[in-house]
């Protein structure tokens, strides 16, 4: 099958650029790399023993996406490229909106154009708002609390109204929990700009040395040791879920929303232990006062991606930590 990745350059992009190229599909990818470097094509090459083809391009070009699509004969579209930041969308809504859901219509115009009506989207568990109820199924009412949400939540409403729309159309909407981990080669990881928004990311540049220590904001949640509990999945098993989605679009037509998580949590200070014991390093942190809007506990209920996908995580936390801390010393030598 010939699949266009949209954003695929960056972190979930690449390694299921992997995934999908060891699956025996035909990839390209098509990438602006507001988001990404373009030294990981050249690093996915020594993983993959092959180029993958790229187009350098914004997702909000239509006649370039149109064009893309028709020259590789693209039969799938994964739909990863947009801005991923809830903080820095609270500041900067225009670009959220005009990045993620004018990039979403201008891709939608071009696979109309040339009749490709098949796609996978990139979503995000920010769909589900503050959580109502524990574990979080596809079932639970969605809403959003900021920007970055909204553009996820606006995006899916409009594919739901495609697919409602013309029959051909096959829709899935992966709502993914929290991503961590890395390529198991080390080549390839997580690389945000800046000081890290997230967790994991935060942690690794503390056991690398860039920063001091980590604030762990909240001590006194009602979770086993008062600190935050989240769901927690491989960068693999979700690069795996999106070739389970693949498989399953063949056959189904219509628009569908399925979490892709761990289905279990894993609180702020086991997520730092596992990484001690990966880094063989010691991290320095502190307990600070809760951040307003923060939760206690968000983990999904996963029982609809093993019933229809086949899929289920298989990486545990451990595994995260050893692959993200595998990179890290290999992304401290980049230049």
């Amino acid at each position: 099958m010939n699949i266009l990745l949209t954003g695929g350059a960056g972190y979930i992009g690449s390694h299921t650029a992997v995934t999908l190229t060891e699956a025996g599909h035909q990839i390209v990818i098509f990438d602006n790399f507001c988001n990404s470097d373009k030294s990981v094509l050249d690093r996915l090459e020594r993983i993959l023993k092959k180029r993958l083809p790229l187009i350098d391009g914004d997702v909000r070009n239509t006649a370039l996406i149109a064009q893309t699509l028709e020259k590789f004969q693209i039969d799938t579209v994964i739909h990863f490229a947009g801005l991923k930041a809830v903080g820095e969308s609270v500041d900067r809504p225009i670009e959220y909106y005009a990045n993620n859901v004018q990039g979403t219509i201008s891709l939608l115009e071009a696979m109309s154009l040339v009749n490709v009506k098949s796609l996978v989207f990139s979503s995000s568990a920010t769909v589900y708002g503050d959580p109502q109820y524990l574990p979080i199924d596809e079932e639970h009412p969605t809403s959003a609390t900021n920007a970055y949400g909204r553009s996820k939540l606006h995006i899916e409403e409009m594919l739901k109204d495609v697919a409602n729309s013309d029959r051909e159309w096959k829709i899935i909407c992966l709502r993914y929990f929290n991503p961590v981990g890395a390529h198991e080669s080390g080549l390839i990881g997580e690389d945000p700009n800046g000081i890290p928004n997230n967790l994991v990311p935060y942690i690794a540049q503390v056991a690398i040395g860039n920063l001091e220590k980590l604030s762990v904001y909240g001590g006194d949640y009602p979770t086993l040791d008062g600190t935050g509990v989240r769901d927690y999945i491989h960068v693999m098993d979700l690069a795996e879920g999106h070739l389970a989605a693949l498989n399953y679009l063949s056959t189904n037509p219509g628009w569908i929303a399925v979490n892709l998580g761990a289905g279990k949590g894993i609180s702020v200070l086991e997520v730092l232990n596992e990484y001690e014991k990966a880094s063989a390093k010691s991290i320095r942190y502190s307990i600070e006062k809760r951040r307003a809007g923060d939760i206690a506990s968000c983990f999904a209920k996963v029982d609809k991606a093993k019933k229809i996908l086949g899929w289920q995580t298989k990486r545990n936390v451990h595994d995260m930590c050893a692959s993200g801390w595998l990179w890290q010393q290999y992304r401290k030598n980049l230049p």
